[in-house]
């Protein structure tokens, strides 16, 4: 469980990177007053990229997809959601609850104008994917890399033990290696909770009701986040592919990109 639990947060997308340069966009203001952080960047069809647990939109530079999105003629659109990187961090429960992070998303893709737009969500950014393909009906394609059925689950036990622990609870050892990761990096400890708290879970009846093309994208050696062909049989629409690697690694590889670029095709 502690294996699974540092794989599932130090994944491509779930590793804070410091902005070492200016940075690169800008900032709205959402539904609630949060500022959140991003960047644009090529023309043609829009893709909102979607980190995980702890990420930033950086760790998206990091692998070969955003490359190879732009070279593919894509719009691409990156972004620190609230509570990470330069985003605004609430410390309420208000702040995350009712899906706020999809929400989000929502209020940058109508201030950029886009009609209809793809996403693609890595490990806890899947989570949020999934809420996405059920609100909006702008999405019109949509991956969820690094995810399998267990989020469906709204009493989830890893999600569960990680609020509590990030809340100071003692008594709870399965996310011990997940604690020192994020005390190493001196993240904001209470807006990471806050995300675990109201972390949204995506029922089977919700899924059924998917009428999109999705791609179930993991790799090989990955089973961080519970059975891909269990969540395949519950989104109509969905097919898997896979790509060599672990949590940790299978979102850098140029399959991991490929499969995205085919899919978007």
């Amino acid at each position: 469980m502690k294996k699974l639990l540092l794989s599932s947060i130090i994944a491509l997308c779930c590793s804070l990177t410091l902005y070492a340069q200016q940075p690169e966009g800008k900032f709205f203001t959402s539904f609630d007053g949060t500022k959140i952080y991003y960047e644009v960047k090529g023309d043609g069809y829009p893709v909102i990229l979607v980190h995980g647990f702890t990420g930033t939109s950086q760790g998206w530079k990091h692998g070969s997809l955003y490359t190879a999105l732009l070279q593919d003629g894509y719009k691409v659109v990156i972004l620190d959601q609230r509570g990470n990187g330069l985003s605004d961090k609430p410390h309420t429960d208000a702040g995350y609850a009712n899906d706020a992070e999809a929400k989000d998303i929502m209020a940058l893709a109508t201030s950029l104008g886009f009609k209809k737009y793809a996403v693609v969500g890595y490990s806890r950014g899947s989570i949020i994917t999934s809420r996405l393909m059920v609100l909006d009906k702008r999405v019109d394609k949509a991956v969820m890399g690094g995810m399998g059925a267990d989020y469906t689950n709204p009493a989830w036990p890893r999600r569960i033990h990680a609020y509590q622990a990030l809340m100071g609870d003692t008594t709870i050892h399965d996310v011990d290696d997940m604690m020192v990761w994020i005390r190493k990096n001196n993240f904001d400890t209470l807006a990471l909770a806050f995300q675990q708290k109201h972390q949204p879970s995506t029922s089977k009846q919700e899924l059924a009701k998917v009428k999109i093309p999705v791609l179930l994208i993991d790799g090989t050696e990955d089973n961080t986040n519970g059975d891909v062909s269990i969540l395949q049989k519950m989104i109509p629409r969905s097919k898997i592919v896979s790509v060599p690697g672990n949590h940790n690694n299978a979102a850098n590889t140029i399959q991991f990109a490929s499969a995205i670029i085919n899919f978007l095709k």
